[in-house]
């Protein structure tokens, strides 16, 4: 059996009834017994195993000493309701990963570089009815947790899957089709000017026929890096369907939109794309319209977009219009 002395004095209680010579030191949780000055008192295998603490070494000695990088204040105040109201107190590793920084006990399988832990604090009184000292049990969660924070990234790439183009990198046409909706909405509500952008890659037909369709890939992929250069993080860039791309610019009149169309504009006629020892040369028509409160709807603002789009074709291309 084991036995818990209270370190000033008090009845020894004996525990042999329920918990076996031994088992303290097989069972696969760590178990502390730490009193009101945080004391160590008992020390088990499992702790001695992942700490590389000896009982010898720790027993009798503050956990503080041994453990400086357990933040003192935050612990004692976690711990206050095991002693005042005699209540158990919980610790889990979504609120704080561990307790105690114990590295990972399978490190060539194990993708966690510490052991997730789950811990629980539990009163011990005395004869009297008196809470001295407390029953402190670590439980290695570190697959549990691991399996659950994988799940948790497997769904923010399928969330982000879900939003962006495969090929090139922006948003979407659903995506974007919703946060656009989400704009114009906002628009009807401020003051503020954001005008709609939409482009597309002039003549790519004969991109595709001349060089090939990987070729005419390669061709979206760059427009579409050069138009995450030009644009800013808060504004809405997406690719709307083939080689045509669609951007609004937030809180910009359609003046500002223009440098920044012009700015796209010149930078794609400058692009040479190589592919199979060719280099390909394109370039780009724009259309802007930016809100206005007569429109109807989302689609009916971005229509106006399209048909100065189609102004810029009819016009002779690589070149941006307004509507």
């Amino acid at each position: 059996m084991f036995q818990i002395t209270p370190a000033e004095g008090g009845t020894t209680q004996t525990a042999s009834a329920v918990i076996p010579d031994g088992l303290l030191d097989s069972i696969e949780v760590g178990i502390a017994v730490i009193d009101k000055n945080f004391s160590v008192e008992i020390w088990n295998k499992f702790l001695e195993n992942h700490s590389g603490k000896h009982a010898s070494g720790i027993v009798g000695d503050s956990l503080f000493k041994h453990f400086s990088d357990i933040d003192e204040n935050w612990l004692r105040s976690k711990v206050e309701p095991v002693f005042n109201l005699n209540s158990p107190v919980f610790i889990i590793w979504e609120q704080r990963p561990y307790l105690f920084k114990f590295s990972c006990n399978r490190p060539v399988t194990c993708a966690a570089q510490y052991m997730y832990q789950n811990v629980t604090m539990f009163p011990i009184a005395n004869a009297s009815g008196e809470v001295e000292r407390f029953c402190m049990l670590v439980y290695d969660v570190t697959e549990q947790a691991l399996g659950k924070l994988g799940m948790a990234h497997l769904n923010q790439e399928l969330k982000i899957a879900s939003r962006i183009d495969g090929l090139t990198g922006l948003y979407n046409r659903r995506y974007w089709q919703e946060r656009f909706d989400e704009v114009y909405k906002l628009c009807q509500r401020r003051d503020k000017p954001s005008t709609a952008v939409m482009l597309d890659i002039d003549h790519f037909k004969r991109i595709n026929d001349t060089y090939g369709h990987q070729a005419g890939d390669k061709v979206i992929k760059m427009l579409a890096a050069l138009i995450k250069r030009c644009v800013r993080e808060t504004d809405l860039a997406g690719r709307y369907g083939g080689e045509e791309f669609a951007i609004i610019l937030t809180d910009s009149t359609v003046e500002n939109a223009k440098s920044v169309a012009e700015r796209i504009r010149v930078l794609a006629q400058r692009l040479v794309v190589e592919h199979e020892e060719q280099q390909i040369s394109f370039t780009v028509s724009l259309g802007l319209a930016q809100f206005d409160k007569k429109s109807q709807s989302a689609m009916a603002w971005l229509e106006e977009a399209d048909q100065a789009l189609y102004e810029a074709k009819e016009n002779g291309r690589n070149q941006s219009c307004i509507k």
